[in-house]
Order: C-alpha cells, then sequence, then structure tokens
C-alpha cells in the first residue's frame, strides 16, 4: 500500500490526505456533538423527573401510594426502609423485575441528597432512576425509560454518517479538481521537462522551447516557475555558445589547415624542382634551396602564432608571459624605429603624453609583438604612402596604447569579427599581401593576459585600435 500511494500523482495524494484529515475531524466534531446531545437529552429526562416527583411525594405523602398515573411506560414504586430491608407498598405501578428500584430505594435511605442513576430493569430495557425521600424511612422511586434519548441519539449519528459521508466524497472529488487545477503549472514545467530530455541537444543550433507563462499557481509556483525559465534560458545561452563554439572550433580547423597546406605545397613542390635540378648549375639550385627556406619560415611563424595562441587559451595551465618592469614609451618607440626601417616609405608618427618614462609590470617582447602586429596590420591594409601615428598616454587608471591610420576604414559589417582568427576583411589576400589573419588575435590575446584590452573605432581617413594596459601593472619609475 506504501508503494502504491507513493506512485499516485501528487494531486491525487494530497486529495487522500485532505480526505483522511476531514475524516478525522468529522470523527471529532461526531464524536463531541453526540456526546453533548447525550448529556444533554439525559439532563433533560432527568429534570423532567423531578419535577414529576415533586408533585407524586405529595400524593404518596397524603395517600401512603402514588395514586397518579405517570407517563406511560414510566414507574413509581414507594418503599419503606428499614435499615438494610425494603417493602415496597401497595398498590403500585412497577415492573416485574423491581431489583433496581428497591437497590436504589435501599440507597437514598442512607444519602442525604437525592440520587440519580441508570440501569437496566429485566424485560423492560434501560431506565433513567430518579429517588427522593417523602418522609423519613419512606422513599420514592420514579424510572423514566431513556429508548427515546438512545432513538435520538441513534438518530442524531446516522445523520451525521450520511452527511459527513457526502461531504466527505465531494471534499474529495472538488478538492482533487483544485488540486489539479492549481497543479497544472507544476504538469506544465513538468511537459517541458520531457521535452527538453526528448530535444536532440547534439545539434549544433539546437534551442530550447521555453514555457511561456500560464495561469498563476499562487506565489511558490511562480516563483518555481520563474527560477525554471531562468534555468532553461542559462542552459539555452550555454547551447548558442556551445554552438558558436563548435562552429568556430571547425571554421579555425578548416583556416588552419589551409593556411599550413599552402606552404607545404611549396615545400613539396621546390623539393621536387631542387631533385630535378640537382644536376644543374649551383645558382639553380640555391634559388629553389633559397625557396624551400622561404616556405619553411613561413609555416615556422604561422606554427608559433598558432601556438602562442593555444598556450593563452590553456593560461591556466602555463602562463607563456615573463613579465619585467618596462619603460612602454621606450618599448613603443623600438617597435616605431623597426617599422621605419621595414617600411621607409611609410609615414609614422609617434606622440608620447606621458611626462616621464611609463614603466609597468608586462612581458617586453609579447607587448612589443602587439605593437608589431597593430603597425604591420596599418601597413598591409591601407595604400602606400598612408601616414601612420602612435600615441601613448597615461589615463590615471590605465596606460593607452593608440595606434592609427588614415586609410580606408574597416566596413560596419567586419569590425566585430577582425580580432577572430584567421579572418581576412579582403578574402583575396594571401599571406605575403595580407597575413594569415592571425596578427590581430594574436594581439587581442597578449593584450587581455596582461590583464588589459584591445579595442577599435574605424571611419573612412582614421582607424583606431586602442591597447588598454591596466593601472595595477603601473610602477613609480
Amino acid at each position: 500500500m506504501r508503494d502504491s500511494f507513493r506512485r499516485m500523482r501528487l494531486g491525487t495524494r494530497l486529495a487522500l490526505g485532505l480526505g483522511v484529515l476531514s475524516l478525522a475531524v468529522f470523527a471529532v466534531v461526531g464524536t463531541a456533538l453526540t456526546a453533548y446531545m447525550r448529556d444533554y437529552l439525559e439532563q433533560q429526562l432527568g429534570e423532567q423527573l423531578k419535577l414529576i416527583q415533586t408533585v407524586q411525594a405529595k400524593d404518596a405523602a397524603a395517600h401512603g401510594t402514588v395514586r397518579r398515573k405517570p407517563y406511560y411506560g414510566w414507574y413509581t414504586a414507594v418503599y419503606d426502609v428499614s435499615g438494610r430491608s425494603v417493602s415496597l407498598r401497595r398498590p403500585a405501578d412497577v415492573p416485574e423485575d423491581t431489583r433496581p428500584l428497591a437497590d436504589l430505594a435501599r440507597a437514598m435511605a442512607h444519602s442525604d441528597t437525592e440520587l440519580m442513576r441508570t440501569a437496566r430493569i429485566d424485560g423492560e430495557g434501560t431506565y433513567r432512576l430518579r429517588g427522593c425521600e417523602v418522609e423519613p424511612g419512606v422513599v420514592l422511586v420514579s424510572a423514566a425509560p431513556v429508548e427515546g434519548v438512545e432513538e435520538t441519539v441513534e438518530r442524531l449519528v446516522t445523520v451525521q454518517v450520511v452527511v459527513f459521508a457526502l461531504a466527505l466524497a465531494a471534499l474529495v472529488v472538488f478538492g482533487r479538481r483544485m488540486l489539479r487545477r492549481g497543479l497544472k503549472p507544476l504538469s506544465d514545467m513538468a511537459h517541458t521537462a520531457h521535452g527538453i530530455a526528448s530535444h536532440d541537444l547534439t545539434e549544433s543550433a539546437s534551442r530550447l522551447p521555453l514555457r511561456a507563462d500560464g495561469r498563476d499557481g499562487g506565489r511558490e509556483v511562480a516563483e518555481l516557475r520563474t527560477a525554471f525559465n531562468t534555468m532553461l534560458e542559462h542552459i539555452d545561452d550555454s547551447l548558442a555558445v556551445r554552438a558558436e563554439a563548435e562552429l568556430r572550433l571547425r571554421r579555425f580547423v578548416a583556416d588552419a589547415s589551409h593556411e599550413l597546406r599552402t606552404p607545404l605545397m611549396s615545400v613539396r613542390g621546390y623539393a621536387d624542382l631542387f631533385q630535378y635540378a640537382a644536376a644543374n648549375e649551383p645558382a639553380e639550385r640555391e634559388r629553389h634551396l633559397a625557396r624551400l627556406r622561404a616556405e619553411a619560415a613561413r609555416m615556422g611563424v604561422l606554427l608559433d602564432d598558432l601556438l602562442l595562441l593555444a598556450r593563452l587559451d590553456a593560461a591556466e595551465v602555463e602562463a607563456p608571459l615573463r613579465p619585467e618592469d618596462t619603460d612602454l614609451t621606450e618599448l613603443v618607440q623600438q617597435a616605431a624605429d623597426a617599422f621605419r626601417a621595414a617600411r621607409p616609405d611609410r609615414p609614422l608618427t609617434v606622440t608620447a603624453r606621458a611626462t616621464g618614462p611609463l614603466v609597468l609590470r608586462l612581458d617586453p617582447q609579447r607587448i612589443r609583438q602587439v605593437l608589431d602586429n597593430l603597425l604591420a596590420n596599418a601597413a598591409v591594409h591601407t595604400p602606400p604612402g598612408t601616414p601612420v601615428t602612435v600615441e601613448v598616454t597615461a589615463a590615471g587608471d590605465a596606460a593607452l596604447v593608440r595606434v592609427a591610420d588614415a586609410g580606408p576604414g574597416i566596413p560596419a559589417d567586419h569590425r566585430d569579427r577582425v580580432f577572430d582568427r584567421f579572418y581576412r576583411v579582403d578574402k583575396a589576400r594571401t599571406r605575403d599581401r595580407g597575413g594569415s589573419g592571425l596578427g590581430l588575435a594574436v594581439a587581442r590575446s597578449l593584450v587581455r593576459a596582461h590583464g588589459g584590452d584591445i579595442g577599435l573605432t574605424s571611419r573612412p581617413g582614421a582607424t583606431v585600435f586602442t591597447v588598454r594596459l591596466p593601472a595595477r601593472g603601473l610602477t613609480d619609475p
């Protein structure tokens, strides 16, 4: 039975529990009401006996016996009591079994108060007896049947059982309906949960159906609904992030494979040419060897970038940074000098708005790599002769490095993705013309590894990359 009860639905269990509780309440109320009614009717019967005995006592005192007939079914007897012996005065209206009446008369002769008791008379039934002393040694005993009281109590019990049974049935039926309606939001949430369980979460673009707000089931159900929907939204967002990560990973693998395939094919082709040209003049062999070295160098740079990004992604496992106190202004100047030496046709202006050396706790090689990547990006994606400017400032809570160019700018639909790996605004560019698309991704990862960030603003004639390094890295020179 316990297992069957546990397998029932919550609404049914609550309805049955409510029915059992109501049954207990009805039993207590019915018992108390029946007991009260019985006591009340017996008290009323005693009052009637007392009133009748007042008249009968006078009759017995005047005539020796009671001549006035009592109610139908009632008995009256006058006894002479002497010590432990009692004798009935005749004529008397008494039943065949007079022992209960004689016992009450004997007890009344030795009592200072009037006595009343309930006794059973053989052949007649249960009676309510009352005795009173007419004069010393003379006792009047009256007996009234309690059959009317018992019948009234039985009818009351019958009415109570019928009414309480109907009320209990109605309470269980309508209570179950109300509970089912009140628990409907929980059933809806359970249906949603089953739908989620049957949903294919392996799909890259899978989304979970969220339950719309329905009927109100009370404050507790509303709180549960809110928590449930919040959980679903969180799961939905997590699935979206996972799908986006999977898409980016597939795109990353495809782009990396493509980028590596090009130099590998070049190395293979030049190796074949070198084999066939081995018997030719040394100048041709040296030319093929130079191209082999160049392609290997290209592949090495690409692999270095990929390895650096992987190490930055796993920064909680290994930290690829070697921080030391470094003057950021001097580091910017070194990057600018290298840029001028490699691209003398590019006008470059460096502005340092700090009053003195700007010393930070950072990895100079990695920040220098960031600066080189930003300057190279400005040179590759702008026409020849486009001016480039670098500005270094201290903004109180951060050190800022702005790399700006006066080129055509970056289209608005590309600005959010320029920091993605292997992403190129111009899809037709090769690594020789526009790089592999890892420079800005490496720059952003390195800056974030230092606790900073890098931002972009662009419009025709003004594209600005802003590197922000946190103030906690600043130290006094």
